[in-house]
């Protein structure tokens, strides 16, 4: 369970971190829509999976 909550952990960070990172890089450049997402909506499922990550890392912290 602990390897389980880690390697989610793991991932959604880096999901997180690469949505995030190419909403704010469409921003700029002046696309507001991204595959019919708004690149606000794609920012905050990128702030949320980074969140989602930090909770899981505290938790594998917790149990060790």
């Amino acid at each position: 369970m602990v390897k389980m909550l880690g390697l989610l952990g793991n991932v959604s960070a880096v999901i997180g971190i690469l949505l995030a990172f190419g909403s704010g890089v469409a921003r700029v450049f002046g696309f507001y829509l991204v595959s019919g997402y708004t690149t606000m909506t794609l920012f905050q499922v990128g702030t949320g999976l980074m969140v989602l990550a930090c909770l899981c890392k505290l938790e594998t912290m917790q149990r060790r």
